[in-house]
């Protein structure tokens, strides 16, 4: 049976604290799992939500600040300890090779594991396959920072009452989506188009162009709220989302389920992130992230 979820590893901003560690997510999409954004102390918290090395197949990096990336060290010994018997590939700004390189080779281990490194320089798409498309787009912060956006392709959603008023039944279905038509009778007559499911991770950034083009239709948004509104010059300044313009972005963008994450350890009440999202204007479901926590990829419409 396909999951898609995403396991929440850590939710803190620059600072942990006693209750968020740094961040971590990882999307299970089927037979998959994207590693995105592994800050300090991310094996450990893999093991206290049961992931395992195992289920890594591409790690994803935003940007090389430390609470984004200073995990990679220890994720990727971890990898080649356990001897994952698949390819890894590894999806970073190419501007940033030199600290990828650093953290890889942090320290002496032995390589056995297949590690494919595929730096992102420009958006577009960054690899294809039958099951999604994964891009990435810039976005607007002091350090050069991707976002990341995960596509199913589209399908069809066979319709019962169109297929028995066609005399269609049984093996005959199938026969029929693999062949496009039977009997003269066209797929399209008897289904409608399934829209494919749509992630998007956004971390640091102010809001820019990229934003609400990694956000458009997405069925599960993960985004940083790093600050709450009256500190919106704080978060332009150091290249941030407040929760209200997090809000706005998934409101505009039509996001089914938004997930606030990457906070601030100054704030105390986590509510008030949800406030204030909801106060932007955002009416779909809403997750304020806890570490550990799983947000299941909402069902097909």
């Amino acid at each position: 049976m396909s999951v898609r979820e995403l396991v929440v590893l850590g939710t803190a901003s620059q600072v942990p604290t006693r209750h968020r560690n740094h961040n971590g997510y990882l999307l299970r999409w089927d037979g998959e799992g994207f590693l995105f954004d592994p800050g300090e102390g991310t094996q450990r918290q893999m093991l206290r939500a049961g992931v395992a090395a195992h289920d890594i197949h591409r790690i994803c990096v935003t940007h090389f600040h430390g609470d984004h990336s200073l995990g990679l060290a220890g994720v990727i010994q971890r990898i080649n300890l356990d001897r994952v018997p698949h390819e890894i590939t590894a999806h970073y700004p190419r501007s940033g090779k030199r600290f990828f390189d650093r953290l890889r080779y942090a320290t002496a281990y032995r390589e056995t594991v297949a590690l494919t490194e595929a730096p992102v320089d420009a958006d577009g798409v960054l690899a294809t396959t039958p099951a999604y498309t994964l891009s990435a787009r810039r976005l607007s912060h002091p350090v050069e920072s991707y976002g990341y956006r995960l596509v199913e392709p589209d399908g069809r959603r066979m319709l019962p009452d169109r297929l028995a008023a066609h005399g269609i039944t049984g093996p005959d279905v199938g026969r029929l989506q693999r062949e496009g038509s039977l009997r003269g009778v066209p797929l399209e007559a008897v289904s409608e188009v399934r829209r494919g499911q749509r992630f998007a991770f956004v971390m640091d950034t102010r809001l820019c162009d990229g934003v609400f083009a990694l956000a458009e239709g997405c069925d599960l948004l993960v985004i940083e709220s790093t600050f709450l509104d009256a500190d919106a010059a704080l978060a332009e300044e150091f290249g941030h989302l407040t929760a209200g313009q997090a809000g706005r972005v998934a409101r505009d963008a039509g996001v089914r389920h938004l997930v606030l994450t990457h906070f601030s350890q100054r704030y105390t009440d986590p509510g008030e992130f949800e406030r204030q999202a909801r106060a932007a204007g955002f009416d779909g479901e809403l997750t304020v992230a806890r570490d550990l926590q799983r947000v299941a990829v909402p069902k097909r419409r």
